[in-house]
């Protein structure tokens, strides 16, 4: 274990997250494949070492300090990019079963390559539109949580995502600064989805202390059979 590793883990103890040194190896590999495979395609434009561990491996792994994952068995991280928060979650709790969604090949393809290396079991990979893999049986009003960071204001997240959520299940979505304004713009969308703001929680990334916010929703009832609506209109025009 090196310094950031052990700072790393020291980041992490306080928030009730222990690594073990098998857990601490993954990680480091997932850093140097994302770094090699970043130069052939552009999955992040954060490369230095430290500000990954910090901005992508903690900041992931955040959302355990609001949401027990003891109690989560399935998790659906939907337009998850170059794997977050999806990869860091199942490398610290291995026994989720983790369902990733992108629409990018490429991506899917780095991601298929990274479980492999890793060894991580029960990682399903799909490469689609999450509008239509929501259409799916099963993969609708499927999941115990749900996650998405950082991919678009929540009006149309709510869209993309609360499809996938179980009823009484949550989706969580990570975003950097504050969401008051979206989540004003986010009613109609909560309401027609079957969704309701459960709290809206905040943290300070370590050495940094830049501020991070998690929206965290829960499904009330299943997903109405008109929702999510055909590829590319929730985005066009979203429930506002």
């Amino acid at each position: 274990m090196d310094d950031l590793q052990k700072r790393f883990t020291e980041w992490l103890g306080p928030k009730g997250i222990e690594l073990s040194p098998r857990q601490l190896e993954q990680f480091e590999r997932y850093y140097q494949e994302l770094v090699e495979w970043n130069q052939k395609m552009n999955l992040t434009g954060i490369t230095e070492r430290e500000q990954v561990y910090m901005k992508h491996f903690y900041d992931s792994l955040s959302l355990a300090f609001f949401v027990d994952l003891s109690k989560v068995q399935s998790l659906a991280d939907i337009g998850s990019g170059a794997g977050f928060p999806g990869i860091p979650l199942k490398i610290a709790f291995p026994e989720l079963k983790l369902t990733i969604v992108d629409s990018l090949a490429k991506r899917i393809s780095f991601l298929r390559h990274v479980a492999d290396e890793l060894e991580l079991s029960h990682v399903e990979l799909i490469h689609g539109r999450a509008e239509d893999i929501a259409r799916l049986p099963e993969h609708r009003d499927r999941y115990d949580l749900v996650t998405a960071r950082a991919v678009a204001r929540m009006a149309l997240l709510n869209e993309f995502c609360l499809p996938f959520v179980r009823p009484q299940g949550l989706f969580v979505a990570m975003k950097g600064s504050d969401p008051a304004e979206e989540l004003t713009e986010a009613v109609r969308s909560l309401k027609e989805l079957k969704g309701e703001v459960a709290a809206v929680e905040s943290m300070t990334l370590p050495v940094e202390e830049s501020a991070r916010h998690l929206v965290v929703i829960r499904k009330t009832a299943g997903t109405p059979s008109k929702y999510p609506r055909k590829a590319g209109v929730p985005a066009k025009s979203p429930l506002i």
